[in-house]
């Protein structure tokens, strides 16, 4: 149905530009009754929708700031493939104190979903220890040697708890005022081990050695099978040490 869905939240909603940072996803500016919000449309399934939006509103009603999904008229939180989220003020974290009140979100993100359900059709990093797929990850498609470096990364991380990360806290992704700490698109977010959201510039997690050099590992195997094979995995997996 595409963006004609966006009638399912009233007669007082209109597109009005495309936003950056889209890759899975085609994201507008929106008015909805007035109001500055976010459309996403794409081609998640509706299990997998449900599963982002309850979280949304987990996260929110726990205090932390994200991206409200508005319901549809007849209080649906998705329609056809298309989402609609209120609109996040802010800037990108620059300096190493924004990055470690950056850290702090994420940990608290961290605290709040332990035992979450995994995302269907995901696997975690620990599960493709043993799995070939699982949602835009296809190890398959990979050279063996590469999968067996980010496998070794992955096998470090074996016995950890477990808990939802955002799965891709870089700046864009980030929206600070001098208040608070937003984490925005949450199309990455899955149940896995936390050190994959820690690996943070300036190690603002304040990780020792050797936890921040497992965190790195996983960090780069993962973003290197998520995007394979473009230029930024293909340099991603060439941080992954080799075995």
């Amino acid at each position: 149905m595409g963006w004609e869905a966006l009638g399912q939240w009233g007669e007082d909603v209109v597109r009005i530009e495309p936003l950056a940072g889209g890759v899975a996803n085609d994201v507008w500016s929106v008015r909805v009754d007035g109001h500055l919000a976010v459309g996403r449309l794409g081609a998640r399934s509706s299990a997998d929708l449900a599963w982002e939006t309850e979280l949304l509103q987990h996260l929110d009603r726990e205090g932390l700031t994200v991206p409200v999904p508005i319901p549809t008229t007849d209080g649906r939180l998705f329609a056809d493939g298309l989402v609609l989220m209120t609109y996040v003020e802010g800037g990108p974290p620059e300096t190493e104190a924004d990055w470690r009140r950056v850290a702090d979100t994420l940990r608290r993100l961290h605290r709040l979903t332990q035992g979450w359900p995994q995302r269907p059709g995901w696997r975690s990093s620990t599960d493709l220890l043993h799995a070939e797929t699982g949602t835009r990850i296809d190890l398959g498609a990979m050279p063996p040697e590469a999968v067996a470096r980010c496998r070794a990364a992955w096998a470090r991380l074996i016995g950890r708890p477990t808990c939802v990360v955002h799965g891709d806290p870089n700046p864009r992704n980030i929206r600070m005022t001098a208040d608070r700490v937003a984490l925005i698109d949450w199309d990455e977010s899955h149940v896995d081990v936390p050190d994959l959201d820690l690996a943070l510039p300036h190690n603002a997690a304040g990780l020792d050695g050797g936890a921040h050099d497992i965190a790195a590992q996983a960090s780069a195997a993962w973003e290197a099978a998520v995007c394979w094979d473009d230029e930024y995995s293909i340099k991603r997996l060439a941080q992954v040490r080799a075995v």
